[in-house]
């Protein structure tokens, strides 16, 4: 994707990138001018903000791209997030093992800068993620009703698995899972069963040779997101003026 760069004398650096692309740009008598479709453009003279050449309003964005490496060999537990600004920003958040968001809602102002919990993306079954949990391998599948299908298991499926959750299931092949399904959504539990709705969507019925796995709902938990690395990409599609100062992250060593 092109872009155009600006530079910055007093700075003496490349400060930025714009989206829009002129055929022709000149600086004089201390405004910047630029030519699109043959007509000329002068910059920085009106209140709507991000708007170049008439585009729709809603193509007009401000995107901040960065990332979070401190130790980058060692596995941290990315919490939080916090923009010093004047104004919140939807966020979105990738590490090498999983995804994450803060939408500009829920942020909430504190001591100047605005403050929310990093929501992992729903509905990420990776084993390596804290919020899921294994459950066994079934000695029983009732499923003649699609939408309350009975798994048994031999022993006592612990208190952490809850309704509410979902379910994902792999065939064991020569005692390695291979990749897992999605199979529904918990509805009820007992000490060694749990009822599954599988007639949502993307829903499907687990078998008696499957590993069943539980995955915690990651925007309710409120996990935030493990990895090495935690890359941020900010987006946001005020009109008005809005200064981004600084961003930072609680961060904490990872104990499995």
């Amino acid at each position: 994707m092109a872009n155009t760069l600006a530079y910055s004398d007093a700075s003496q650096g490349w400060t930025s990138f714009f989206s829009y692309i002129p055929e022709k740009m000149i600086g004089m008598n201390s405004y910047f001018y630029s030519f699109k479709g043959g007509n000329l453009w002068r910059h920085n003279v009106n209140e709507t903000r991000n708007q170049f050449y008439d585009a729709p309003i809603e193509d007009c964005k401000s995107t901040v791209t960065g990332v979070f490496n401190l130790e980058p060999n060692v596995v941290k537990n990315f919490n939080t997030f916090v923009t010093n600004d004047d104004n919140p920003w939807n966020c979105t958040f990738y590490t090498d093992l999983s995804k994450g968001t803060a939408l500009a809602s829920q942020f909430v102002e504190k001591e100047g800068g605005y403050f929310a919990y990093i929501r992992g993306a729903s509905n990420n079954n990776d084993p390596r993620l804290r919020s899921n949990h294994g459950i066994g391998v079934p000695v029983s599948v009732v499923s003649t009703n699609p939408a309350a299908v009975v798994v048994t298991f031999t022993g006592e499926i612990g208190s952490i698995i809850s309704t509410g959750s979902d379910i994902y299931a792999g065939a064991i092949v020569s005692n390695v899972v291979g990749s897992t399904r999605f199979i529904g959504v918990i509805v009820s539990r007992t000490s060694n069963s749990i009822t599954i709705n599988c007639s949502v969507a993307g829903g499907s019925l687990p078998l008696v040779t499957d590993l069943v796995l539980c995955s915690k709902n990651l925007q309710a938990e409120s996990y935030g997101l493990k990895g090495y690395f935690m890359q941020f990409e900010l987006e946001n599609t005020s009109t008005s003026r809005v200064q981004l100062y600084n961003v930072q992250s609680s961060i904490f060593k990872s104990y499995p």
